[in-house]
């Protein structure tokens, strides 16, 4: 494929809006930076970025096809890195990362991808999770990594892998009968799952029902949720400090993992609501162009990896956003482009170079029409 070629089939509408988000998220970084006095994570970032961008360049050049007969091995790999983990040392109270000398690499972050890949393939061209029984496979290669990434612990990422599941099942042609009873099913479960927990993990579930927006910070968890909110409302409707003055009440202005977990906090303090609204603008157009890809493409492989990855990023933007706002429980997740993280920014730039990949080439089917059935 000739550059000229390649840069008609493009989707042109993935990559401005992923531009837009990083441009904006390396701004909220660099007001964490600011805010915080002595931050170099805005120059990290930018590194990142510069591998990133020709990553997700590299993942538009092989046909997406191709990856289909490796996807099993490439999933196989990163159960086996989430399982190194366990080897390497505790950092931060947990064992999620492996050394490597000049970074730290995050298997869960691979396995993300893998995932997409790996069920995408073992779902097409199949028809038994029209049964219910059918649907067993499918949820054993889910659980698999989500028990892996549980036990390091990930709470956050491991609560990304079922709503990719459910999507994928669905456009598959899994009975939407058969995903109620499973989704009742595990609400029923849930008083089971309590009971597993850890304390620091109820801990976050119920400061999500003790908050308190006046009166003084809270303790433990709470005190995250509760100076994410104040930060947020610091920048009323168009930001509180629009010149990039340092603030004068680093008390007030805390917030933990605010370049990370809480970049959407900073944002909405630099630029304030409008700033969150184009935030929220631009990922909904992102993830509606995503899935208007998957509707155009019409062989099977390509389309369910689409969805997959759209189902994969917006849960994670749903979830980041929602905690920071007191919608969900605080997880520790990242804002998927914007906040600071290189296994994080790079499997992303991965993931939408796969869906920019599977926009460049529809398709065709060579084989039956196996996952639109009638509901």
């Amino acid at each position: 494929m000739t550059f000229a070629e390649w840069c008609r089939r493009v989707p042109w509408t993935i990559v401005v809006c992923s531009g837009a988000l990083l441009l904006i998220g390396l701004g909220g970084i660099a007001r964490g930076d600011e805010l915080v006095g002595d931050g170099t994570l805005f120059e990290r970032q930018l590194l990142w970025i510069a591998l990133g961008l020709p990553a997700m360049f590299a993942a538009t050049l092989v046909p997406y096809r191709r990856f289909r007969h490796h996807g099993y091995a490439v999933f196989g790999l990163s159960l086996i890195l989430l399982v190194v983990v366990f080897l390497m040392p505790v950092r931060n109270g947990a064992r999620r990362w492996i050394p490597l000398g000049f970074a730290y690499l995050q298997p869960s972050e691979l396995a993300k991808i893998a995932y997409v890949l790996a069920l995408a393939h073992y779902l097409m061209y199949r028809d038994n999770y029209r049964r219910l029984t059918g649907l067993v496979v499918p949820f054993l290669l889910t659980f698999v990594p989500v028990g892996l990434i549980l036990r390091e612990p990930d709470l956050g990422t491991s609560l990304l892998f079922l709503p990719v599941l459910f999507a994928m099942l669905f456009t598959a042609g899994a009975r939407p009968r058969h995903l109620a009873l499973v989704s009742f099913l595990g609400v029923l479960s849930l008083p089971v799952l309590w009971t597993g927990m850890s304390a620091e993990q109820r801990s976050r579930v119920t400061a999500l029902f003790s908050q308190k927006d006046v009166g003084p910070a809270p303790r433990g968890d709470g005190y995250h949720l509760h100076q994410s909110k104040r930060v947020l409302a610091l920048g009323g409707a168009w930001g509180s400090e629009v010149q990039g003055m340092v603030a004068d009440d680093p008390v007030l202005y805390h917030l933990p993992a605010g370049r990370t977990d809480f970049v959407f906090c900073l944002v909405g303090e630099r630029w304030g609501f409008v700033g969150c609204l184009a935030v929220l603008a631009l990922y909904l157009v992102l993830f509606t162009r995503g899935l208007m890809i998957a509707a155009a493409t019409r062989e099977p492989f390509g389309r369910l990896v689409a969805v997959g990855i759209v189902a994969l990023l917006a849960a994670q933007t749903v979830i980041n956003t929602g905690m920071t706002v007191g919608l969900m429980p605080i997880t520790g997740m990242t804002l998927p482009l914007m906040s600071y993280g290189g296994s994080s920014l790079l499997a992303t730039c991965v993931a939408l170079g796969l869906l920019v990949n599977v926009g460049m080439r529809p398709g065709y089917e060579l084989r039956g029409d196996p996952f639109r059935f009638s509901t």
